[in-house]
């Protein structure tokens, strides 16, 4: 029996040689999924997938991970990837669900139902790190995936802009923390802005920080945020003007017809992971 011959991919051979490789092979439909907010200890947890063309339409100027874009750049990539894309679908993942559910399932999650929510399907999947399960077909995880597959970083913008786009609406909403500078990470001011005002409803209290602060450190991550109207809730120290119940709604965010957003809501909730579980930032430029 023949063997299909190897297929070699360079490392200088730049941003889209692996999917180039893959799409020789067969995989015409590449999908690449990604994430952005998991080290950040306010604000949704988002995930993105997206497919780009095959070829030179499928070549966008610009793109990188996100983490190594300036903003500008970085909304510049986004208009592109959204008008280019055969495919993209965004998911957000409150910080409530992330307290419940923990942060490693809820992103597995994410990127699960990003990748489910394309409109075209992907025939081979490239993920940024680390694997993902349920999905009827073959993957690969890569080791900083946003820097190595074109369709990887392209979701990573996607993910990124989304995340950074909500938390500067949360900053109004929010007034005090510089959400909209430090998107909801954990910074010398973030730290003092807790310390001053007590965690708001945007905050993780799964995260050890936000956890003392809260005066809640003992106790398990579900009790940690109060019920709206509750007698608790004042421990919350929602800033005067702010809205303390929060949006009505989720936040969504309008797609090409390539495209589609929701909120991973409504999934058996699972035993909370323990306190502090990921608080390491995510690094570079933001």
């Amino acid at each position: 029996m023949l063997t299909p011959p190897r297929t070699v991919v360079r490392r200088d051979g730049g941003l889209y040689a692996l999917e180039r490789a893959l799409q020789r092979r067969g995989f015409r439909h590449v999908a690449g999924a990604d994430e952005a907010g998991r080290g950040a200890c306010a604000g949704p947890l988002v995930a993105a997938a997206a497919v780009l063309p095959e070829g030179r339409r499928g070549e966008i100027d610009e793109l990188a991970d996100s983490k190594l874009l300036t903003p500008a750049a970085r909304e510049r990539v986004y208009d592109e990837v959204v008008a280019r894309a055969l495919a993209y679908a965004v998911v957000i993942i409150p910080a409530e669900e992330v307290d419940a559910r923990g942060l490693h399932v809820c992103n597995l999650a994410a990127m699960r139902r990003a990748l489910a929510s394309l409109t075209t399907r992907p025939e081979y999947v490239l993920t940024d790190g680390f694997g993902v399960d349920g999905l009827d077909v073959p993957g690969l995880a890569v080791w900083k995936g946003d820097r190595v597959a074109a369709c990887v970083a392209a979701a990573s913008v996607l993910a990124k802009v989304t995340r950074d786009r909500i938390m500067v609406d949360l900053d109004e909403r929010h007034p005090g923390y510089g959400f909209a500078e430090h998107k909801g990470y954990i910074t010398p001011e973030h730290s003092a802005a807790l310390r001053e005002l007590g965690p708001c409803r945007e905050h993780r209290f799964s995260y050890v920080n936000v956890a003392t602060v809260s005066g809640r450190d003992g106790r398990p991550p579900r009790s940690r945020r109060p019920a709206p109207g509750s007698p608790d809730e004042a421990l919350f120290g929602v800033p005067d003007g702010a809205d303390a119940d929060g949006p009505d709604e989720p936040m969504e965010r309008s797609g090409a017809p390539g495209g589609t957003v929701g909120v991973a809501l409504g999934e058996q909730p699972r035993p909370p992971a323990s306190v502090g579980e990921d608080v390491v930032m995510e690094g570079g430029v933001r």
